[in-house]
């Protein structure tokens, strides 16, 4: 009962924090948080659940970072707290001697430690750190569940394992902030998302942008650091329709669909718009980032299954792996063939009155970057791999990750399969109005590759 009354506790003051940070950042600041506080039996899993549901409300106000920058920086938080764990999983390794430069001095692992507290720990500094375009009172959300949290683990414990745990987890956190400093290339872009430097090239069909605010958005994404699988490695299948703005052509008849189901699902308020809506994920202080809604699905399947922590720890960073991987290489391709998103095409060449369904949630309904392939599309089958390679494919689930939420459809939807659910994902990029058929299925495609590649990322004892 104490555990309970503490979470629910610990739910009110983050709510009060975050809600106070209205004012000062957003008039239409509101915390979210799942409906119902995911539980587990092992302890531990528990710790790493709610750092992941705080993590969750700040990820909808990280402005400036989705989707790549957000990858990236799970990819590294879940690194963190793997390493900070992993001398005490059996039969799983550090990563030291699988990621070139990165190193641990396990002679800094005091003998006597409490994992939790240095767990802890070790959360709190790399969720500061990576998780940079936030308010100060969103950061502070993060040392108040630290703060929180120990004060409840450190009962019955000594000075010595209090204070031996938490160097623990702050070194190690050290030492992958330190390892993702060595990407010069992804902390430079990270600064200047946005380049002006940066002129895409011409061509019939070819992405452009109209206005400042448009100008592309991470267009040098393909040098950034990979953990599992680089672009180069990845296969990059051309578009397979040819532009062309002949009526009837395969590619006009493919942007016509995506006038069609828009707008269709606008007039008839049908299920395609809940799912156009619901797998969004594209508003900065609305909606969760779109590899922000696999964490959350991820974390719902922990709960669910109920995973003992060694399990939630490798899940976590191997999603973290697949998700950063995917950006990589998606936006590799999207400025490799940079093909035109929809609503430029329809509005010259078929409907000059159209909208996407996406206008009416966002300022700029023009995503800043190519369209081909589809991110959304690459991120939904990067996880999938994953959960099932874990879970098996044929699994009920139903995702709650927008319970509650009248902005937009959020009502939760239910599944049969992993297959059945990232297939709608990558798919409800057309109705939304914002992605071809071609953009969507050459995504779905890619994060399947890459998702085979980190499932055969062996993370047992060398």
């Amino acid at each position: 009962m104490k555990t309970r009354k503490f979470k629910w506790i610990l739910i009110m003051v983050l709510a009060f924090v975050l809600f106070e940070s209205c004012d000062n950042d957003d008039d239409n600041f509101e915390v979210i948080t799942n409906e119902e506080v995911l539980e587990a039996t092992d302890a531990t899993t528990q710790l790493i659940l709610d750092w992941n549901n705080v993590w969750q409300s700040v990820d909808r106000y990280s402005y400036g970072m989705r989707p790549t920058a957000t990858s990236r920086a799970l990819a590294y938080i879940h690194l963190a707290a793997y390493e900070t764990s992993v001398s005490e999983m059996a039969n799983f390794s550090s990563n030291e001697s699988r990621l070139q430069g990165f190193s641990i001095n396990e002679n800094q692992r005091p003998d006597i430690m409490d994992l939790d507290i240095a767990l802890n720990a070790c959360y709190a500094r790399v969720m500061n750190h990576f998780m940079h375009n936030i308010s100060g009172d969103l950061s502070a959300s993060f040392d108040l569940l630290e703060d929180e949290k120990e004060s409840v683990l450190s009962q019955d414990l000594s000075t010595e394992i209090i204070e031996n745990s938490r160097e623990w987890g702050n070194y190690v956190a050290q030492r992958v902030i330190t390892y993702s400093q060595t990407d010069t290339e992804a902390e430079q872009q990270i600064l200047n998302p946005q380049p002006f430097t940066y002129e895409p090239p011409i061509g019939d069909g070819f992405w452009t942008y109209s206005a400042d605010e448009e100008r592309a958005w991470f267009p040098n994404w393909e040098s950034v650091r990979t953990f599992v699988i680089s672009s180069a490695e990845t296969s990059s299948v051309p578009p397979s329709i040819d532009y062309s703005e002949t009526v009837n052509s395969s590619y006009y008849n493919q942007m016509n669909e995506v006038l069609e189901l828009n707008n269709t699902a606008k007039e008839d308020d049908n299920e395609n718009l809940w799912i156009a809506e619901f797998w969004s994920d594209d508003v900065e202080g609305l909606m969760l980032s779109p590899p922000g809604h696999q964490f959350s699905i991820a974390g719902q399947l922990v709960s669910q299954f109920d995973l003992d922590y060694e399990r939630t720890l490798t899940l976590f960073l191997k999603l973290g792996f697949s998700l950063n991987d995917a950006a990589v290489s998606s936006w590799s391709d999207k400025y490799e063939y940079m093909v035109m998103r929809p609503n430029v095409y329809i509005n010259e060449f078929i409907d000059p009155d159209y909208q996407t369904n996406l206008y009416r949630l966002v300022f700029w309904p023009n995503p800043s970057f190519p369209s081909y392939p589809s991110g959304h599309s690459t991120f939904a089958s990067a996880a999938a791999g994953l959960f099932i390679n874990e879970f098996g494919n044929n699994v009920d689930f139903t995702d709650i990750t927008h319970e509650g939420r009248t902005e937009f459809r959020g009502t939760p939807r239910q599944f049969s399969s992993f297959s059945e659910m990232a297939e709608e994902n990558a798919f409800s990029r057309i109705p939304l109005g914002v992605h071809m058929r071609m953009d969507c299925t050459e995504g779905y495609r890619l994060g399947y590759e890459i998702s085979d590649a980190v499932n055969g990322f062996d993370l047992t004892s060398n």
